[in-house]
């Protein structure tokens, strides 16, 4: 008969092994769920890098971090620019990337403009794209494994109304993660996207709060938002070393938006 041998992590194990003393860039990190994933990853003795256009902004997210005792720096990126990409990032070699900037137009498809395209585009696929690529560059220079995460949303696999550029965007970014993970598995980086539903930020807090948004919720499973903690645990998992045997994966953090009925 064979015997099936099983260990058990003793007490002192950390629940989420191999982070503690990484670093991590997180982008888009100056409000919302950027800023939610960089003081959550500091909490777990990960070094953060803030990234955002307005570096004043995560100056501030960075000093409150030091006050609750976490490391981290702040920086100035522009993810549609090529140039600032480049220039911020070349070189260093961070252990987790989490793609999370984007930007978004509510207006039917008829009334978009080529505006609005390059700005949803630029930022949310492209963005993701330079980010990922000069990263991952470094990681394979300096002979090391990491672990990169694509944030996407459910509207890049199910539809809704007046959001049809942001839906491609994020449709194209589940599709990058998942190429990017089969070209770079073999240097040890994996590529993996985090599909939030509806959740819950200082930023959409009022919008949320209306009747429209109220019956939007009522469609959800949960019959609940999201919270930005809903996602601490997917992301903990893709990027900590007990996800170390997946690349080119999905989750989906919707309280069954996904799966409800049409």
């Amino acid at each position: 008969m064979t015997t099936l041998s099983t260990s058990i992590a003793s007490p002192e194990a950390p629940p989420w092994p191999g982070l503690s003393g990484k670093t991590a860039l997180i982008t888009g990190a100056s409000s919302g769920l950027g800023a939610h994933f960089g003081q959550m990853l500091a909490g777990k003795g990960v070094h953060v890098t803030l990234a955002a256009r307005r570096r004043d902004r995560v100056a501030a997210l960075c000093d409150d971090i030091a006050a609750q005792g976490g490391t981290a720096t702040p920086l100035q990126l522009d993810v549609s620019d090529p140039a600032s990409v480049e220039e911020a990032l070349g070189g260093h070699a961070f252990d987790i990337v989490v793609n999370n900037a984007g930007t978004t137009v509510s207006a039917a498809a008829l009334d978009h403009d080529a505006g609005d395209l390059d700005r949803i585009f630029d930022t949310n696929l492209k963005g993701v794209f330079h980010v990922a690529r000069v990263t991952a560059k470094a990681m394979v220079a300096a002979g090391k494994d990491g672990s990169i995460v694509n944030v996407a949303s459910i509207l890049g696999t199910r539809v809704a109304g007046h959001v049809s550029a942001y839906a491609a965007s994020k449709a194209g970014v589940i599709q990058l993660s998942r190429a990017l993970a089969l070209e770079w598995a073999r240097h040890g980086i994996r590529v993996n996207t985090l599909s939030p539903g509806y959740i819950e930020t200082d930023i959409n807090r009022e919008f949320f709060a209306s009747d429209a948004a109220q019956a939007l919720i009522r469609r959800v499973p949960q019959r609940r938002l999201g919270q930005p903690s809903d996602l601490d645990g997917p992301l903990l998992l893709l990027v900590s070393d007990l996800g170390a045997f997946m690349t080119g994966s999905e989750i989906v953090a919707d309280g069954g938006h996904l799966v409800s009925s049409l």
